[in-house]
């Protein structure tokens, strides 16, 4: 199994430390959608991060939908097994996903497109489906001391705290870490586990 993309992806962070928890082993090759576009749409047509190629030469997108086929291959989940924690998650992990894409959107919009090009009044909205999204994080954790389902770390604690890091690392002036001191400590205390060091923001 191969993952592909770099790790200042959410998305593809988000597929490599699912694996570890799941101790599933994989290889990593870093390509760019920007830099290495015709190498990446030799591998993928889609030309989209993650990339992941199963052993049968299969190809998937979507980290979601990655996570579901690592899950299937590990024959565990890292989603709570019963009814209210599972739409909790699904909640959580649902907003966490919003306030990635958001941040992703709003790097394009002011770093890809020319200034004369942006349009204010949507990257308006985007900041605020990012500052929503946050909030709702912020919220999940609350004081970010403790995993949200119990001892072990989940799907919905990770992603959560990749969010976090990403929006910090991407736009930490339109994420004031003062406003989302659960969070500060949340992503904190997940990047000190093996799986998160093994898969550095890059």
């Amino acid at each position: 199994m191969e993952l592909i993309g770099y790790m200042d992806s959410p998305f593809v962070r988000r597929v490599a430390i699912s694996a570890r928890f799941l101790g599933l082993p994989y290889e990593h090759r870093e390509l760019s959608i920007f830099r290495d576009f015709d190498e990446f749409r030799a591998i993928n047509p889609l030309v989209k991060v993650p990339t992941f190629v199963c052993d049968d030469g299969q190809i998937l997108v979507d980290s979601t939908l990655i996570t579901v086929y690592l899950e299937s291959v590990a024959g565990k989940s890292l989603m709570p097994t019963t009814e209210p924690d599972y739409i909790r998650a699904l909640n959580i992990i649902g907003a966490s996903l919003v306030a990635m894409e958001k941040a992703a959107q709003l790097i394009y919009e002011t770093k890809q497109r020319p200034e004369s090009a942006q349009h204010q009044p949507w990257i308006d909205r985007l900041e605020t489906q990012l500052s929503g999204a946050l909030g709702l994080m912020e919220r999940a954790v609350g004081d970010g001391s403790a995993w949200l389902f119990g001892d072990e770390v989940g799907q919905a604690d990770l992603t959560a705290a990749i969010g976090w890091r990403f929006v910090q690392h991407a736009m930490s002036d339109r994420a004031n870490a003062d406003d989302y001191p659960g969070l500060v400590e949340f992503s904190a205390r997940a990047e000190k586990l093996d799986e998160f060091v093994a898969c550095p923001l890059s």
